[in-house]
Formats: C-alpha cells, sequence, structure tokens
C-alpha cells in the first residue's frame, strides 16, 4: 500500500461517516477488512508512522487550545483523530502547526479532537482477518519526548503569541 492509497482510505472513510470520530473508526475497521492482512499491516505502518511524527511540542500546544486542555492521553488521541482528517489537514498541520486555524472549517469539543478508536482500527481489522494480534510493524518508536521546544500549555500568553491564528479564533476565554 502507498501513501495515496493509505490516504484515501482515510478520506472516503471519514467522508461516509459524515467527520464522527467513531463512525469513522468503524467504517476504517469495515473497509481495512476487505483488504488482505499485509495491506492491514501495511496501513498500520502508515498510520503509527505519522502518529509518531505528529508527537511535538507545537501541536500538543493546538491540541491545548482547541480540546481547552490536553493531557498525556487526550493527546494520543488528538493526534489519531489529526490523521483522520486527511492528508491535507495533517500535513498542513506537521508544515506549520497555526495553520490549523485555516484547514478546519470547526472544531467541535465534544466530537471534534478524540480519535483514539482510529488508532485502534487496523489492529482490530487485523485481528479480525488473522485471529492474531498485530506483530511488530518494523518502525521506529516516538520518540521519549517530543520534538520541538517544550513550553507551558497553562500560559494563555505563550499559547496566543506561539499561535496566534489558532488562539484568536478557537481559544475558549
Amino acid at each position: 500500500m502507498d501513501e495515496t492509497e493509505f490516504w484515501e482510505i482515510i478520506d472516503t472513510t471519514r467522508e461516509a461517516a459524515g467527520d464522527d470520530p467513531e463512525d469513522h473508526a468503524e467504517l476504517l475497521v469495515e473497509r481495512l477488512l476487505q483488504l488482505d492482512p499485509d495491506s492491514v499491516l501495511d496501513f498500520a505502518r502508515h498510520f503509527e508512522a505519522r502518529y509518531n511524527r505528529a508527537y511535538s511540542w507545537d501541536l500538543w500546544g493546538a491540541a491545548a487550545i482547541l480540546m481547552g486542555g490536553a493531557g498525556d492521553d487526550a493527546f494520543d488521541y488528538f493526534r489519531c483523530w489529526l490523521i483522520g482528517q486527511g492528508r491535507e489537514v495533517f500535513e498542513g498541520a506537521m508544515h506549520e502547526v497555526d495553520a490549523l486555524a485555516e484547514l478546519l472549517d470547526e472544531f467541535d469539543e465534544e466530537l471534534d479532537g478524540d480519535g483514539e478508536e482510529l488508532g485502534y482500527a487496523a489492529d482490530e481489522a487485523y485481528e479480525q482477518l488473522t485471529g492474531a494480534v498485530t506483530p511488530d510493524l518494523g518502525i521506529p518508536p516516538q520518540p521519549p519526548e517530543p520534538t520541538g521546544t517544550p513550553f507551558d500549555f497553562d500560559d494563555d500568553d505563550a499559547l496566543a503569541d506561539r499561535f496566534p491564528r489558532l488562539w484568536d479564533r478557537f481559544a475558549v476565554r
């Protein structure tokens, strides 16, 4: 599976789910069940590589703005959700985190930002197809610390300075 096919699967299942993360995860599992186990593992590798790539202080800061705070688990689920938004949003955020202010049409704290189930979709599909647990994917793990320069997510001034467009559009004041 190449990168284009990976993103096509993400996009078509998200669109069919009406952007609901839980429905998206269910449809993603259904779609992956149509593939052979090796292709599901390829999908999992693409997903995991992007998930690890998104482990940055800046992206964590954006998650804190969008969700009104983000602990470790919330940030993990946010990264899954971000991948689920598709290539344009994901790559745009990776290029410039503050661009999320323009890349996201809206953000509903009750619905958006939590893609936990998306992160398990490939594992679930692989297990249903083979009856076995997903093997090691053979890709480097995420770094022990997020990339970039750490800062205080509880400091509203620091968040507003670092991400002015996101802050102006999405900060809860």
